[in-house]
């Protein structure tokens, strides 16, 4: 397995954001929560033992258990210090899954999928976790989030040393995901994105909430060369001379990926095997013309 990421930093990242408490830089969390409970909330079934995995603040954990979906959701953390007041927390590593096979019948994951070094491993981890016929449900910051920010470091450090390292991490793409689901045996996955774009007066205070929200490069292979300031004026002139609104203010991109899929159960739809169809494809289309 390559790793890519550097877990130790990105658990002391995570947890150093935790600390310095910033709630309005969460709003990506609290975005990834409502739109999974939104999600579960038309699911026509009850989860009674339900999961959050390494979801930060916890806001998807309690949005939620406030849809009614659910009987009691326990929480899976770093440490124990991100539970607030009496909440228990399980504590382990960020590439962990502790769960006993066919133990709950839900596992929540906001925002953390795309910072493990084995995400196949995981995937396959989630579903022997679910009871047969368990719910999965993600978001996943996927391709073209950080797409302003990464072109414009790329272009400041190409400018001023004549090489680039990266500096802002890979995203995967809806397919991939898909891909990766069907891969790890869930039954019926459903893969979708949403875009959000978020403005700010500058390159700074983007850069402060993403340290606000742990989300700064974790890669193994990031250059160990401080860069100074002289470097990140550079990157602002460039951000505000290509994505910037007629205000003046900057776009950021964030696109998340929301998958759901299934422990299998044999009271699932299943496909129909090749050549079992009743109607040929073009009777159907002729018929679905006149």
């Amino acid at each position: 397995m390559d790793i890519l990421f550097d877990p130790d930093l990105v658990t002391r990242r995570r947890e150093r954001a935790l600390k310095a408490g910033d709630e309005k830089a969460a709003f990506l969390l609290d975005i990834a929560g409502r739109e999974l409970a939104d999600r579960l909330a038309v699911v026509e079934r009850r989860f009674e033992t339900a999961v959050e995995l390494h979801g930060g603040t916890g806001a998807a954990a309690r949005e939620a258990l406030a849809t009614g979906k659910i009987g009691a959701i326990s929480r899976i953390e770093t440490s124990k210090a991100f539970g607030r007041g009496t909440e228990e927390i399980t504590a382990a590593t960020f590439d962990d899954v502790p769960l006993e096979p066919e133990s709950v019948n839900l596992v929540l994951s906001p925002l953390a999928l795309h910072l493990v070094n084995d995400t196949p491993g995981t995937l396959i981890r989630i579903r022997r976790a679910l009871k047969p016929d368990g719910l999965f449900l993600a978001a996943i910051p996927g391709a073209g989030t950080l797409a302003e920010l990464r072109d414009v470091l790329l272009s400041a450090e190409a400018e001023m040393t004549g090489g680039a390292s990266p500096r802002v991490i890979p995203f995967a793409d809806v397919r991939d995901i898909g891909a990766l689901l069907q891969r790890a045996g869930f039954a019926l996955p459903v893969v979708d994105a949403e875009t959000y774009t978020v403005r700010y007066d500058s390159l700074f205070p983007l850069m402060r909430d993403l340290r606000a929200m742990g989300m700064t490069n974790p890669l193994a292979g990031r250059s160990r060369k401080p860069l100074t300031r002289g470097f990140f004026v550079r990157a602002a002139e460039l951000y505000a001379e290509r994505y910037s609104d007629p205000d003046g203010r900057i776009r950021a991109t964030f696109s998340i990926v929301y998958a759901s899929g299934w422990a299998p159960h044999e009271s699932q739809q299943k496909p129909l095997k090749p050549g079992s169809a009743k109607v040929r494809l073009a009777d159907a289309l002729k018929k679905g013309m006149t």
